[in-house]
């Protein structure tokens, strides 16, 4: 263990409440070897083990969060990573890494045990080039079929010209529904929405068959906008070059959310500790942006189900614009925020510093009657109700199974929420609640929106108060950071943080220099579209549209 984990392990980071030696005795026939990340112990299993392996942790020991899958290529193999948590306590991590030799990288699948490996795996093939044995549907999910190669390989030319070739589209279900279709038993239709951005809140293109006028089958395509933002990190210096970037995943607006992402992965890497001022700070900010966010979530989904623009999309984006302000005065800017920075923030709250909390009060006061107007606006509306109750519907179990986080999870009952289960910053220290909605239809994930806008403002409130008190030589914005940062070689953390739309998370492996060897973003806008087809199985059209709406997706985080 290098001498950054074993920090991190006295520091409480990495959790000694896991028993893993009981945890590879379960899985011992089939483990090759152990490590320690930062974050984790992880197991190095046998190619062809994916299955009962992860299959045991999740039924005998409680591993039931898959949140993420990284590929990553080495001088002399390949590796999948499997990062595993528990719903019920995410402190409890444990990661799984199966190497393959490079000549053959290819292990087992491990998409029929969780769903949410379906698509992070075919990401990995696309990307990395490593082949599942067993997938049920393995092609590329951001490139097209016709891409020669795999672009994060180390042999891979980029200089490469590409010809995508036109394919007509295929209804996916012709050859079973065939001899049905001969008898005039059904009679399907396959039907393109999107990639026009007025249909599907982005450039995302659902292949979607019709039976009749019910939905049977139903494909996001992704990738209309990948973004190489993950390279483009593996490019950067840890210090300095890292934090503009992940304004740009979600930027409408989760910036202070996703700069928080990265912050706490270094951070956490190089045993950084953040001042307890800056956290305050940071913590306020955050829940600005989980306002802003929510807002802009109400403001579309209820252009997208109502279709008036005045009445409710610029009531909700009224009320976005006062936090905007509020975020601008603290920053700088108003969508690229880069006001983290490692070990604190850039600068101190703006002054007159009472006008600006009088500011913040203001729109605290304020926001009661205004949560209550879109509540007369959307939630007591008959049509609204009409195309959101019971629309959508995704069950806890499979929500869990899919790896949705954020709202679209709570909307559906699973009380998760890593502000709290695996608390970073100033909010362990505050009173406020995770709130839950049972229905898991596409009101339920509104009002759970709805809900904790009521709570970022608790916190938001409590926040000021603190900061109006802090003693003014206490002030402390940043931590002593060195110039530049060189974790050991080999050193890996996966950590994530409660982002407006749910878990974002950082994997970062290093090699010893400044800049990291990988850098894998788990966007939650990713695994929530991948819900879209369990929630859309045997609904109609507008539903469809209703249930995309409620997801609250940004295509660049998709993407990334």
């Amino acid at each position: 263990m290098s001498s950054q984990e074993e920090e991190a392990t006295q520091e409480g980071q990495s959790d000694s409440d896991v028993d893993y030696d009981y945890l590879e005795s379960l899985v011992s026939e089939h483990v090759t070897g152990r490590e320690s990340h930062v974050n984790a112990e992880a197991f190095r299993i046998d190619a062809y083990s994916v299955q009962d392996v992860l299959s045991t942790l999740k039924e005998e020991a409680g591993f039931d969060h898959l949140s993420v899958v990284t590929a990553q290529e080495y001088e002399d193999r390949f590796e999948s990573i499997y990062h595993l948590k528990k719903f019920d306590d995410p402190t409890q991590e444990l990661s799984i890494v199966v190497p393959t030799p490079r000549e053959e990288p290819v292990h087992q699948s491990a998409a029929p045990v969780f769903t949410t490996a379906d698509w992070h795996e075919r990401e990995a093939y696309d990307l990395v080039g490593i082949e599942y044995e067993g997938h049920p549907d393995l092609r590329r999910i951001l490139l097209p079929e016709t891409w020669q190669g795999h672009p994060l390989r180390l042999d891979y030319n980029q200089d490469k010209p590409q010809i995508v070739t036109f394919e007509q589209h295929e209804n996916p279900l012709e050859e079973s529904l065939r001899d049905m279709e001969n008898e005039g038993d059904r009679d399907t239709m396959f039907l393109n929405v999107g990639p026009h951005h007025p249909a599907t809140h982005g450039v995302l293109h659902v292949k979607t068959v019709l039976d009749g006028e019910q939905i049977a089958d139903l494909d996001p395509d992704i990738g209309y906008l990948h973004r190489c933002e993950e390279q483009m990190c593996q490019n950067g210096t840890y210090r300095h070059q890292i934090m503009p970037y992940p304004d740009r995943w979600d930027y409408a607006p989760s910036g202070l959310a996703n700069e928080w992402s990265y912050a706490r992965a270094i951070e956490d890497l190089e045993g950084i500790e953040v001042p307890e001022y800056a956290q305050v700070i940071r913590t306020m900010g955050a829940e600005m942006t989980r306002i802003a966010s929510h807002m802009l979530a109400v403001a579309t989904f209820g252009l997208d189900i109502i279709g008036d623009f005045s009445a409710v999309f610029m009531y909700a984006m009224r009320d976005r614009e006062i936090v905007q302000d509020l975020l601008e005065d603290l920053t700088g800017q108003r969508m690229m925020f880069n006001y983290f920075r490692l070990g604190g923030v850039v600068w101190d709250l703006p002054e007159p510093r009472d006008v600006y909390f009088d500011n913040i009060r203001d729109f605290l006061e304020d926001l009661p009657e205004r949560i209550d107007e879109y509540h007369s606006l959307l939630t007591q509306n008959e049509l609204f109700q009409m195309r959101t109750v019971d629309t959508g519907y995704i069950s806890p179990e499979a929500a869990k199974d899919y790896g949705t986080t954020g709202p679209v999870l709570r909307a559906s009952g699973v009380d998760y929420d890593l502000r709290r289960d695996d608390p970073y910053g100033y909010y362990d220290k505050l009173d406020w609640d995770v709130r839950t909605r049972e229905e898991g239809d596409n009101l339920a994930r509104l009002l759970v929106r709805m809900d904790e806008v009521e709570e970022s403002a608790k916190i938001i409130e409590q926040c000021v108060d603190l900061l109006e008190d802090w003693p003014e030589d206490d002030r402390e914005i940043q931590a002593n950071v060195p110039r530049s940062l060189k974790p050991e070689p080999g050193a890996e953390i996966y950590r994530s943080v409660e982002a407006p739309k749910g878990e974002l998370g950082i994997y970062m492996r290093s090699d010893g220099t400044d800049k990291p060897a990988r850098f894998k973003i788990r966007g939650p806008s990713f695994n929530n579209l991948h819900a879209l087809e369990r929630m859309s199985e045997g609904e109609l059209i507008p539903d469809l549209i209703a249930t995309l709406g409620s997801l609250d997706i940004i295509l660049a985080e998709v993407d990334r």
